[in-house]
């Protein structure tokens, strides 16, 4: 603790020389299929009110910690910004550095390493999915009468049925099951050739719904549908996962008219995309107090990974961007809005982390969390709402054993106690450490996007000495990760690759398997979709072991 106070005290000069961290639109109004009402649940109004909270969680994807209005964005985002002022804001809130991981971990509670979904993200040809054996979110929340809907990006897998968001604690699902695609025509490409159509209502294609609107639209207008033919006296969770602002970049065009001084092409899509988002949320928002929610509701936003510069999004001042363990791919926009919060309009610094979410919700809708299953998540409701302390003292961003090795990494390197050519990295209090190769890691400051394309001269970098796989940063006082201490304070650096080594004993194997020549979209009838059929697998076996009955017989006989 001595050595954080003086770190904190000879930070202070570098906190202030680098002290920059400072509806029914296209016509269509809710509900107005008959089937819609009569395929969720029982008309509005009906019902006694339930004291548990109506949950919504809205996810962005790819949405860069400085875009944000209240973050000092040009980006205007007048709806967050207004949520975030009345609830509270997360200041110290930490997601996973892509989408499968950060997905993955809200809906189990646990980290990648007791997943085994630790390295990169499930690819559309992988016969891989979130493992059967995880009880969801959405389950517990079933278990106690919710209702639970999903509306968005899935990204969890889909090789097989049971792996489909319907079998995992959904009651309904309309979405997209891969990580990105055309927000208009909902196709994409894997790789040349191996191409699909990727829009699902519940367990099948929907085709009826490709009308070309745009997905952020879409899904804001399926959302007010299931708000307006649910009883708002039964308590209701609401997984929104939008699309946006993930790539390709695309928006209608009315989104683009204050944004045309941008010059960078990437950073004005990326504006106009994330100006739709605040309005769809304005929508959600005004559905909920129409219908009778909102005033027993819980709102939680988040993005799932830090921005993609190259793609338009801004981690500025934070260091790294998406897909990295610098605080830029990890560190994320997040707020609670409820009118069950107590302490509205307040600010929390404590630490939390996006596997919270799971035995906060539960705590919240009177469920019960079964002591075989083991968290790593904490209840955090009572930090948010009343401003008390977090129960979460540490967390590990991942452990990745198969990532590409840092070539001077070693176990000398590490003490004895972990190899540092593998990429991790952890925090514990006020220290972050990391190993290995941590990703992309320039500061890209607003000048940069600027001019027409990305312009990498306006990038601040630090040239490391050669063999470097060990970095010791203060978060507290160095948020920016500027300074590296990982010299000066090497029993830090020790505890903390003690630390890793414990998380390490209890990882499960990774799940990563090789693409499936099957899952091509055109011997599915042009749809991404489960292609791995248990009944085959079955019937194959079953065969195997009727041959081999025959030949013993013969063997007996003989």
């Amino acid at each position: 603790m001595v050595a954080v106070g003086v770190l904190a005290g000879l930070s202070v000069l570098s906190l202030l020389t680098y002290g920059y961290l400072a509806w029914d639109s296209l016509g269509l109004g809710p509900g107005q299929t008959e089937g819609t009402r009569t395929g969720l649940g029982e008309e509005p109004g009906a019902g006694t009110p339930s004291s548990q909270p109506h949950i919504i969680f809205i996810l962005a994807d790819d949405q860069g910690f400085r875009d944000v209005g209240y973050h000092g964005s040009e980006i205007r985002t007048p709806t967050l910004d207004k949520l975030a002022a009345e609830g509270v804001k997360l200041e110290n809130y930490y997601v996973q550095p892509m989408c499968t991981p950060s997905r993955s971990q809200f809906i189990t509670g646990k980290y990648q390493i007791h997943t085994g979904l630790q390295h990169s993200i499930i690819r559309p040809t992988q016969p891989n999915c979130l493992p059967l054996d995880n009880v969801t979110l959405p389950q517990k929340l079933k278990e106690v009468g919710y209702s639970t809907h999903m509306v968005g990006k899935w990204h969890l897998g889909f090789y097989r049925r049971e792996c489909m968001p319907t079998q995992r604690g959904f009651d309904t699902f309309f979405g997209s099951l891969l990580g990105s695609g055309d927000y208009y025509t909902h196709f994409k490409c894997d790789s040349p050739g191996i191409c699909g159509y990727d829009l699902y209502e519940n367990d099948n294609a929907a085709w009826d719904h490709d009308n070309g609107i745009y997905s952020t639209q879409m899904y804001t207008q399926k959302v007010q549908q299931i708000l307006a033919s649910h009883n708002p006296g039964r308590p209701i969770f609401l997984y929104i996962a939008y699309q946006a602002v993930h790539s390709p970049l695309q928006a209608p065009g009315k989104y683009f008219e204050h944004y045309r001084s941008i010059n960078n092409i990437n950073r004005r899509r990326y504006a106009a995309m994330l100006a739709c988002l605040d309005e769809a949320i304005n929508n959600v928002t005004l559905a909920l107090k129409k219908y009778g929610y909102y005033e027993n509701s819980v709102i939680i936003y988040s993005s799932d990974n830090g921005g993609q510069p190259m793609a338009g999004g801004s981690n500025w001042p934070l260091r790294g961007s998406k897909g990295t363990y610098w605080e830029g791919g990890i560190r994320a926009v997040g707020f609670v809005h409820s009118p069950l919060l107590k302490n509205k309009g307040s600010v929390c610094k404590e630490l939390v982390h996006i596997t919270d979410w799971f035995p906060t919700l539960i705590t919240l809708a009177e469920g019960q969390i079964d002591e075989e299953i083991q968290l790593d998540g904490y209840d955090i409701w009572e930090t948010i709402s009343e401003g008390r302390r977090s129960p979460r003292v540490d967390i590990l961003h991942n452990i990745d054993p198969i990532y590409t090795k840092a070539k001077n990494g070693s176990w000398a390197a590490g003490y004895g106690i972990w190899n540092t050519a593998i990429q991790s990295a952890i925090r514990v209090n006020h220290w972050k450490l990391l190993t290995g190769n941590p990703g992309y890691s320039d500061w890209v400051p607003p000048q940069a996007f600027s001019n027409a394309g990305p312009n990498r001269w306006h990038n601040e970098r630090v040239s490391w000495s050669a063999g470097k796989t060990v970095w010791l940063f203060n978060i507290t006082a160095d948020p920016y990760e500027r300074v590296d201490l990982s010299a000066r304070y090497p029993d830090v650096v020790k505890q903390l690759l003690r630390r890793l080594s414990q998380f390490n004993k209890t990882a499960v194997p990774v799940r990563y398997p090789p693409k499936d020549p099957r899952s091509n979209p055109k011997l599915n009838g042009g749809v991404w979709g489960p292609w791995f059929k248990e009944d085959e697998k079955k019937k194959k076996s079953d065969k195997s072991k009727g041959a081999n009955k025959q030949k013993k017989n013969k063997n007996r006989n003989k």
